[in-house]
């Protein structure tokens, strides 16, 4: 369904509404076009005219500043025109229903919608509905997919492991509820890592989250072992229907990431967390600032990974990568 819909006649990138159905060589040559945005001196974000006279709307239904923020910054280092839209003071407040909020702003000749929506499979559905000539970006949709950060988180670790092919991945915690770790999943077997593995209590995992290419381990001392890369996430309070835990500070007894459970992981393991970070519930603060942290960097890194996934979007409208 998604390869059909998410690129053009020719094979390019017209939509980036998940992970799922891209091949190895189309997720490379989105870090490949990352790093040519990164200046290799300073780290800085180069500025390039690519979608100048272009105009891109964000459209975020949810509560964002890190993927909302970088997202604005990466289109205006790409020299377009952006559109911040306020959802709670919008027309959808007032009952207008999203096809027709979306019909408006087409009529204001954009290019692009940037959607962030708590309902699985908005932004494919709003790519289905627009015309021919928008493109349409999934900045997070409901538990279903977060298909940039996990781009960012890519291109991250290529920054420090190199060759995905001799890594080990640990994804912990809220597995069960989370759209960044079904994305990250997809991506890191895609681009052929050794292992993928889950760790979390068995009230945070989906079922039978085997099938989607990962080892399991409810244990975080045992799961830790021989890890390269150590991938941290937060709980989805908002999204559990009922207690899946017994407390806060029981979670971050089994499952927290401590100076001294770090050191079960191989000595120059990465730490990463797509934000936002609860402090001593899923991770320590010392471990979140500490020197095998690269948190910061993901953020950094999310407008050169943001901006090469726009203006491939734009090829199929004459922007020239």
């Amino acid at each position: 369904m998604y390869p059909n819909i998410q690129l053009n006649s020719d094979g390019k990138l017209k939509h980036f509404l998940s992970i799922e159905g891209f091949n190895k060589s189309l997720l490379t040559e989105i870090l490949d076009t990352a790093a040519s945005f990164v200046n290799p001196t300073d780290g800085q974000i180069k500025k390039v005219p690519l979608l100048r006279g272009k105009t891109i709307v964000n459209l975020f239904f949810e509560n964002s500043t890190r993927t909302r923020t970088t997202f604005e910054l990466a289109a205006k280092r790409l020299s377009a025109d952006v559109l911040n839209m306020n959802i709670t003071t919008s027309s959808t407040s007032k009952g207008e229903s999203l096809l027709d909020t979306i019909r408006n702003l087409e009529a204001m000749f954009v290019d692009m919608f940037v959607v962030r929506h708590a309902v699985s499979g908005a932004a494919h559905f709003i790519a289905q509905q627009t015309a021919p000539h928008i493109s349409v970006i999934n900045a997070g949709d409901g538990q279903h997919a977060h298909p940039t950060q996990a781009m960012l988180d890519m291109f991250t670790i290529r920054q420090h492991k190199n060759d995905f092919s001799k890594l080990r991945v640990a994804i912990i915690g809220d597995i069960l509820h989370s759209r960044v770790a079904r994305s990250e999943i997809q991506a890191l077997n895609i681009l052929g890592v050794k292992e993928v593995r889950v760790i979390a209590p068995k009230t945070l995992l989906p079922a039978k989250v085997e099938t989607l290419g990962v080892t399991v381990s409810h244990n975080l001392i045992e799961g830790l072992q021989d890890i390269d890369v150590i991938m941290m996430l937060r709980l989805q309070k908002e999204r559990m229907t009922s207690a899946l835990l017994p407390g806060e500070s029981e979670y971050f007894k089994c499952f927290g990431l401590t100076e001294e459970k770090l050191k079960i992981a191989k000595p120059d393991a990465i730490v990463m967390h797509p934000g936002p970070i609860n402090r001593g519930v899923e991770i320590d603060s010392k471990v979140a600032d500490g020197k095998q942290s690269v948190i910061l960097q993901q953020v950094s890194n999310g407008i050169a990974v943001r901006m090469a996934i726009m203006a491939m979007a734009m090829q199929h409208k004459g922007a020239i990568v």
